[in-house]
């Protein structure tokens, strides 16, 4: 997890501009999104019996489901803490893509209230870093977040955590050496040119067609999104058949209308190595991910429910996903959006300071 420290608050604009990236504490967050890999570690930990009391898992994430995006299948006859696996050895290192705000709270409060057992300091490309290592507990409806509160926000001032709106843009955006315009960067990948379109955007990621794996990480600087007239970056698992990875998804759509709405693929974590001022990987592109920070409704939608800021762009999403402007937001509890929408990622942060030794709780 790189560390960043304050940073000054963005000066004053016109009257309704949305300031961003003002943060006053130091903080870490993580430098990369969390894999399918931890994220079925965290569901055999939390839900061992397979009976899933708090929607952690959707039919449509397994692979026989959605040949293309299932990431993960579930066994009801598998013993107890055993019922989730990676579908494919490929997914094992993609970033999870079915997280809402939710599930991503219950796992930081798995990780709360687990054991810290180790914490290891070091450089490197010359960033500072530090790495955790978590027996995760099976308490999730607190401990960072208390769950049972709809608009539910961080409990305690030290911990791991989801980052804010403002700590994320911070670690993508803000270079503390001045580059960029007024010190922040275009794209969490390289400083850009703001109003420039998307002339000075990234490269977009060339993937392995079978594994997912990048193969042109060389091209810097670099990001897997759809760049504008070209194929949006793909690939299926090689176990699958290509007739079936074209065609067979949960919601019955014809081909031709399949491979126009899912463009776009997860790609390794950390594979296109381009960093942002603090050293993370892929805040620009791959998944989109969800931060802790609570907004208002849009225009004429439900002001009954708790939206949420998410950020960073995804796969099949264009370069202006990619932009310190693009500040999305969804419902944290949008059962529809989960089940449809493959490339919702979870990055972590830590505030105040851990400590190793016996579990929160």
């Amino acid at each position: 997890m790189p560390s960043t420290g304050p940073a000054p608050t963005p000066p004053d604009t016109s009257k309704g501009c949305l300031m961003v990236g003002g943060v006053r504490h130091p903080y870490e967050i993580g430098q990369l999104e969390v894999t399918v890999d931890e994220w079925v570690a965290f569901l055999n930990t939390a839900d061992p019996t397979g009976r899933d009391p708090h929607n952690l898992y959707d039919s449509t994430e397994s692979s026989t489901a959605w040949p293309r995006f299932g990431q993960i299948n579930f066994s009801a006859r598998a013993r107890s803490g055993h019922h989730y696996t990676v579908a494919y050895p490929q997914w094992a290192d993609k970033p999870y893509g079915f997280a809402n705000f939710l599930r991503s709270a219950r796992f930081v409060n798995s990780l709360y209230n687990g054991r810290l057992i180790s914490e290891k300091s070091g450089n490197g490309g010359g960033f500072t870093s530090r790495t955790y290592k978590v027996r995760l507990s099976a308490r999730t409806e607190r401990g960072m977040y208390d769950l049972a509160r709809p608009k539910a926000t961080r409990s305690h001032a030290s911990g791991f955590v989801l980052p804010s709106q403002d700590e994320w843009i911070k670690a993508a955006y803000y270079d503390p050496k001045g580059g960029g315009t007024d010190s922040y960067w275009k794209y969490p990948t390289n400083p850009g040119v703001f109003g420039d379109g998307d002339a000075t955007a990234p490269a977009p990621t060339a993937l392995n067609p079978s594994t997912g794996d990048v193969t042109n990480s060389a091209n810097q600087p670099l990001a897997t999104y759809h760049a504008s007239g070209q194929p949006a970056p793909a690939w299926c698992p090689g176990q699958v058949r290509p007739d079936v990875c074209s065609s067979v998804n949960p919601f019955g759509l014809d081909p031709t209308l399949y491979a126009r709405v899912y463009q776009g693929s997860l790609s390794t974590v950390g594979q296109a190595r381009s960093t942002s001022p603090w050293g993370t990987f892929d805040q620009g592109g791959n998944a989109v991910e969800w931060t802790d920070t609570i907004a208002p409704a849009p225009a004429g939608q439900d002001s009954s429910r708790v939206w949420r800021r998410l950020h960073g762009g995804t796969a099949g999403a264009p370069a202006y996903q990619m932009w310190p402007s693009a500040v999305g937001l969804q419902p944290q509890d949008n059962p529809f959006f989960d089940h449809v929408y493959p490339w919702l990622g979870i990055r972590v942060g830590v505030i105040g300071t851990l400590r190793t030794g016996a579990p929160r709780g």
